[in-house]
Formats: structure tokens, sequence, C-alpha cells
């Protein structure tokens, strides 16, 4: 077990108050921020029902903002702390943006106790695909591989 810093628990007063205000001012009860080594490098808050975009959630406008702030796609030696566990999409974006750790203060449940359950979507991931609500298929053809060989023909490709 992780034993967090004074430094981590101020990063996640932090996000609270960043998720709190955000109500005040009309958005979702969510706050983000990266972190790297004693420095807050960029914070997000919740915009979905503001900017109308499903994918605005705090954890995803904290890792856009430091990533354009660092001038990199990857956050390697960061920390994203939020004010409540990542859902899916966002501990998915966490992982594709190589952050070190994650930090959060309410979990899948205290969200689903607001009206947030994300605990459909982790149930979901479980279950075979054929029996998701929403059809997730291939359909193969001819030249679905094109876009890999074009990339990996690529000689100047920045890898990821």
């Amino acid at each position: 077990m992780l034993v967090h810093t004074d430094t981590e628990a101020a990063w996640l007063a932090e996000t609270i108050r960043l998720a709190t205000e955000n109500v005040a001012e009309g958005g979702g009860p969510f706050g983000a921020l990266i972190a790297l080594g004693t420095e807050i490098v960029a914070t997000g808050i919740n915009r979905v029902t503001t900017t109308l975009d499903p994918t605005a959630h705090a954890e995803v406008t904290a890792i856009r903002a430091a990533c354009r702030e660092l001038g990199t796609f990857a956050l390697d030696g960061c920390v994203l702390v939020s004010s409540c566990e990542p859902c899916p999409m966002c501990l998915s974006s966490a992982l594709w943006a190589r952050v070190d750790r994650v930090v959060y203060a309410s979990d899948r449940d205290d969200a689903a106790r607001a009206g947030f359950d994300d605990r459909a979507f982790y149930e979901l991931f479980d279950k075979p695909r054929e029996s998701w609500h929403v059809p997730v298929t291939q359909l193969a053809t001819a030249d679905g591989f094109a876009p890999f060989t074009a990339w990996l023909e690529n000689t100047t490709r920045v890898e990821y």
C-alpha cells in the first residue's frame, strides 16, 4: 500500500475545491489535476454539459491541459489526482498518457450515490461483447490493414 504525502493531500483538497466550485458554476462535480514533482502542471474540471462534449471529464481536461503545457503527449513522471475515482474512459486516458500514478478521493460507489453510476461500464467490460446492449462488431475488409501498413512504412513516424 502506498503512503500518501501531505502534498498529495493538498492536491486532493484542490481537486475537491475545483469540483465543488464547478458545481456552483453549472458544471459537474468533478475536478482533477496533473502534478510533476511537487508542482501542479494543469487542472481540469468536468465540462461535459457546459461544452456538450461527453469526453470532457475532469481527468481528460486536465490531461489535455498538461500535455499542452508540457508540450508532449506522454506524461511520464506525472501524477493524475482526481476528486473521484476515474471512470473507465478517464483511466484509459491516464494509461495512454503514461502517468506514473493515479490518486483519487471519492470512489465509484460515492459517484453512484450522487447519480453518476459508472459501475455499469466497469461491469460491461467484464461481459462478452455479444451480450452488450450496444453492438460492437468487426467488419473485415480487404484494405482494413492499409492504415497500419502506411504507419509501419513511415520512417518519420512518432512512436507512442
